[in-house]
């Protein structure tokens, strides 16, 4: 009994995934100190740099953040903006709401809870 490999090749083949190289020029960039994200597809207004500008083409000596005026080398690579696949928009819209929340909003909201749950059981020692 004779077994091919080639069909076994052929699926490893189409399971990996080829090994592109990354273009870091359109890669948003986060401020570690306050949390501002520099954007290239946005720019920047305030320091008049135009959209689809490059983080890695700054001025690294003179550049600031916009917010807590950090230096270049603050900045941390956070990656390609998420492009949401067909029909995500429709779907944020179904559950509690809580997907259209950004991530500050919602942190606020967890530990807003968990402050408010505990101080209402702190509260049953005042009763006698």
């Amino acid at each position: 009994m004779e077994f091919s490999t080639d069909d076994g090749a052929k699926q490893n083949s189409d399971q990996k995934k080829p090994d592109l190289p990354r273009d870091l020029s359109f890669n948003r960039f986060e401020c570690r100190g306050c949390g501002y994200v520099y954007d290239p597809k946005e720019g920047l207004k305030k320091y008049g740099i135009p959209p689809g500008t490059s983080f890695l083409d700054l001025d690294q000596i003179s550049f600031r953040c916009p917010v807590c005026r950090a230096r270049y080398p603050a900045y941390k690579d956070i990656g390609a903006k998420f492009e949401p696949a067909d029909g995500f928009e429709d779907n944020v819209v179904y559950g509690f709401g809580f997907n259209t929340l950004p991530p500050g909003q919602k942190n606020v909201l967890i530990f807003g809870g968990l402050a408010f749950a505990a101080a209402c059981f702190l509260s049953l020692y005042s009763l006698h």
